[in-house]
């Protein structure tokens, strides 16, 4: 066994005054967990090491709920931490279940092209995180494999490490889950989307989902992939379809052209020197 941290005795002798004995055992129990894991005191863990631990668990095959209540116990102990001054930044906060499950969806949507439908009928098993690769089951049940950069990969990684295991309180399959541990809607993913907009001084109604897959598109025709594989990664069943986007391509090539070409800028109506 482990000698008792001093650090944590001194926090759950201070706790006792405000949470009941099989409260105090449990959060001595929790932070105990974490030292065993990293092999030394709670108050030196790190954001890897925390990411980690969570791993483990949900590899051990823990309880959602265990794992939730572990992870505020730690959150409540770097927070007084920080309080007394012993650590400047709480490394267990990272952010919010949820906005850590926003990032993720827009990471998504934007990253792999993804109808809004298809993102929120995504099961937990569906991002393959090391091989950046997410399954997605589109229009007629049609299944597709789109590659994923890293921002999304590790947006989705952190997302189920610290984000989800808050908000699975039904043990639902789906990816997405929302406040109430229920699967995530449609109409709660356009929501999230005007929040997000909102909040970075956006325009909330010009702001929806489609707009992020139809990004990811234009993006990919104008850093030089071709039409087939920008095809196959929307999931269009007719070619036709994807040219669309190569419309908008185009113009925007011909806007940079005429707002950045030296000669595109001259006014025609200007005689010619050489005439």
């Amino acid at each position: 066994m482990t000698a008792p941290d001093p650090d944590v005795e001194r926090y759950l002798l201070n706790l006792q005054a405000r949470r009941s004995p099989r409260t105090v055992d449990a959060y001595r129990r929790d932070l105990k967990a974490l030292a065993a894991f990293r092999k030394g005191a709670v108050a030196d863990a790190t954001l890897d090491e925390l990411e980690a631990w969570l791993a483990g668990m949900r590899a051990d095959g823990l309880a959602s709920s265990t794992i939730a209540r572990r992870v505020s116990a730690v959150r409540a102990y770097f927070r007084h931490l920080v309080l007394i001054g012993v650590r400047s930044e709480n490394p267990a906060i990272g952010t919010t279940p949820r906005a850590l499950r926003d990032r993720a969806l827009v990471e998504l949507l934007y990253g792999a092209g993804l109808r809004v439908s298809e993102a929120t009928g995504l099961e937990k098993g569906s991002v393959a995180i090391e091989e950046r690769i997410v399954r997605v089951l589109g229009k007629g049940g049609k299944e597709r494999l789109v590659p994923l950069g890293r921002p999304a990969a590790e947006a989705v990684r952190r997302y189920l490490a610290l984000g989800r295991p808050h908000l699975d309180r039904r043990y639902r399959p789906e990816l997405f889950l929302n406040a109430r541990g229920g699967a995530l809607t449609r109409a709660g993913a356009f929501l999230i989307l005007r929040k997000l907009a909102d909040r970075a001084g956006l325009e909330p109604g010009r702001v929806h989902p489609h707009l992020l897959r139809h990004s990811f598109a234009t993006h990919l025709l104008e850093g030089g992939a071709d039409l087939r594989s920008v095809q196959e990664m929307l999931g269009h069943a007719d070619l036709g379809t994807t040219e669309r986007y190569t419309h908008v391509s185009d113009r925007r090539r011909r806007d940079v052209y005429f707002e950045a070409h030296p000669h595109a800028r001259r006014r025609t109506s200007e005689p010619d020197a050489s005439a």
